[in-house]
């Protein structure tokens, strides 16, 4: 006899681990639905839980607050993926965690990620996974210079990696990068430079029927290693951007992605490279909340919820600017914008780095880029 699909009922509770802007943002979603939401994170007053109708501050390897948190939720997801894996596999022994731990393991690592990929036929810059000087030098000689060395795990906005150039030493870039937060002792990865032309991301949403629903290509601009603005529709040919959706929806059926799933490429002269991804809601997407019939925020909680995905249909151009440190200082001048759409993550500190906020503002359709200046 085949069990009916997991569907949850408005007022049922979402559990999410983590308590940042993207939990922020997917509670507000899951409350437009009638949902509550049950937050877990280790930070008291976090984003997400200002905004939520319960909250767990616990440690996220502490056993006896996991279970709590399971027994007290309907389903739960999570909204970045520096948790431990083991973490997540605890709560999917209690209750139903979409996407998989599974997902999250893949994804949290970038040798994990590499060969997942590779694995499936899709191409990324050439790499190699490295554990100490001599393995450095090795990959070196056979990828390269210049080259990024990267832990394998906990890095995000240019943070745990270094650049090595021709005149760079092979152990001072090592002891420079210390070692991985996670895994293996000293575990890391070498990654070739390449010729790109710009990049792109595609948030896709799956649900556990199969069904699935991609957002039109981001082009993405990074200042500081930091995401600066998305642009839609990004300055690509068609044939360019459908490669880009069918490489997404590849990688979530391979994975068996329940939730979304956001892959970052570079566009290359010779095609597209898969960069990394997140089994969550990415900065990426915040456009959609603005310019998207269903934004990624919504298509999250509905694949999470075993509903209906929505539409991602675009009615607008956007450009999404991402607010870091004292940029969110200017919020009353971004309020007396008429094209600007302000959303602040209700963080009280602001810090270099730190995104605060962000803000889209909207262009009528069809007045971005023509053939002349795609790529």
């Amino acid at each position: 006899m085949t069990s009916a699909p997991f569907r949850l009922a408005p007022g049922g509770t979402v559990g999410i681990v983590g308590g940042g802007q993207l939990g922020r943002m997917a509670a507000l979603a899951a409350a437009r639905l009638g949902y509550r939401v049950h937050i877990f994170s280790p930070e008291p007053d976090s984003p997400a839980a200002q905004v939520a109708a319960a909250a767990t501050v616990a440690a996220y390897t502490d056993p006896a607050a996991l279970e709590s948190f399971a027994r007290a939720v309907d389903v739960v997801t999570f909204e970045f993926e520096n948790i431990p894996a083991d973490s997540v596999r605890r709560l999917a022994e209690i209750v139903p965690v979409r996407p998989s731990w599974t997902v999250l393991e893949t994804a949290q690592d970038r040798i994990v990620e590499k060969r997942f990929f590779n694995g499936i036929g899709i191409a990324t810059a050439p790499w190699r996974a490295v554990d100490g000087v001599a393995a450095l030098e090795a990959a070196l000689a056979e990828i390269g210079r210049p080259a990024v060395l990267k832990t394998a795990r906990m890095g995000y906005d240019g943070k745990g990696q270094v650049r090595i150039d021709a005149d760079t030493d092979a152990a001072a870039a090592w002891a420079a990068l210390g070692k991985a937060p996670g895994g293996a002792a000293g575990s890391a990865i070498l990654e070739g430079f390449i010729d790109f032309q710009g990049e792109i991301s595609v948030v896709i949403a799956r649900g556990g029927d199969g069904a699935w629903a991609a957002f039109d290509p981001a082009w993405n601009v990074h200042r500081h290693h930091i995401l600066h603005t998305s642009t839609v529709p990004a300055p690509i040919p068609a044939a360019t951007a459908t490669a880009a959706i069918d490489i997404a929806r590849r990688a979530a059926e391979a994975l068996d992605v329940i939730g979304l799933l956001a892959v970052e490429m570079f566009v290359t002269p010779d095609g597209l490279l898969v960069n990394e991804m997140a089994p969550r809601p990415h900065n990426s997407g915040h456009w959609t909340i603005d310019a998207c019939l269903t934004d990624q925020f919504e298509q999250f909680i509905r694949a999470v919820c075993g509903l209906p995905l929505g539409s991602p249909r675009r009615h607008s151009d956007a450009v999404m600017t991402n607010l870091i440190g004292d940029e969110a200082a200017d919020w009353l001048d971004l309020l007396r914008d008429p094209e600007a759409h302000l959303h602040l993550y209700g963080k009280a500190e602001a810090r270099p780095g730190r995104k605060m906020g962000h803000v889209t503002r909207l262009h009528r359709p069809g007045g971005g880029f023509d053939e002349a200046t795609m790529i």
